[in-house]
Parts: C-alpha cells; sequence; structure tokens
C-alpha cells in the first residue's frame, strides 16, 4: 500500500515515508536502512529531522545506543529553521533515552529538564539552572 502511495514521490521522501511505514508498524529493523537511503538522497527540512529522530530511535531499539546518541548529539548541535526547529525538544528527548541506555543517566535526566523548563507556566529558570548543576 505504502509503495503505491509514493510511487511519484522523489526518492528520499519515499524512502523515509517506507521506513517510518515500517517502523510504526514494529520493524525498526526494516525502517533502518530505508532511514539511511533516505538521508543519503539529500532528505531536506522537516523529514530530514524526522528521519534522524526516527532512525536514533529505530537504533536505540535494536540495542545501538551508542550511534543514536552520536546521530542525535549532532542534530542537536547542527543549525536548523523553519518547521524543524518545532523538533528541537523531540531531538532531547530521545537523545535523553539513548544516553541512559549508554549509561549516561544524569546527563538524560539533565538534558531532559532542560527541554520541559521552557514549557512550564513557572519556575522555568529555577528548573534550568538545576538541570545544569545535574550535568
Amino acid at each position: 500500500l505504502i509503495d503505491g502511495i509514493v510511487a511519484d514521490a522523489p526518492p528520499a521522501v519515499a524512502d523515509f515515508e517506507r521506513a517510518s511505514a515500517w517502523d510504526s508498524t514494529g520493524h525498526p529493523d526494516r525502517a533502518v536502512p530505508l532511514y539511511r537511503s533516505a538521508l543519503a538522497a539529500g532528505l531536506t527540512g522537516l523529514r530530514r529531522r524526522r528521519a534522524t529522530i526516527q532512525l536514533a530511535s529505530s537504533l536505540r531499539n535494536l540495542g545501538a545506543a551508542d550511534e543514536a546518541v552520536a546521530l542525535l548529539s549532532t542534530e542537536l548541535s547542527a543549525p536548523v529553521d523553519g518547521e524543524a526547529a518545532a523538533l528541537e525538544d523531540a531531538v532531547r528527548a530521545f537523545l535523553a533515552l539513548a544516553l541512559v541506555d549508554v549509561g549516561r543517566p544524569r546527563e538524560a535526566v539533565s538534558l531532559a529538564l532542560e527541554a520541559l523548563a521552557p514549557h512550564l507556566p513557572r519556575y522555568q529558570r529555577s528548573l534550568g539552572a538545576y538541570a545544569r548543576d545535574i550535568r
């Protein structure tokens, strides 16, 4: 079904959509090569950021948390604009999960709290400071 839907899409987009479908149906092993292909083919914008997050999550689920940390750390430090900027906290959240898996829980908690702090109605400054202190 998905192949029919993406038949006219550019190759990078088609691979991303196929990967997302496999991932969403519990097949991260089939999704990973397609995410890699989509990114290598020049996926851009919001889809590129989603592909990176989803690839890292799939890798983590497959036991490759070190690679997930590397991908998401790079993504977190990369310049981003437009719609993709809305996923900044998602990058942090998935990086926090991967950090726990590689034995870096303090850094994970710090990162998660830093992502959460701006969304609170109060205590943003103090929570942000505590998060930095934990790290």
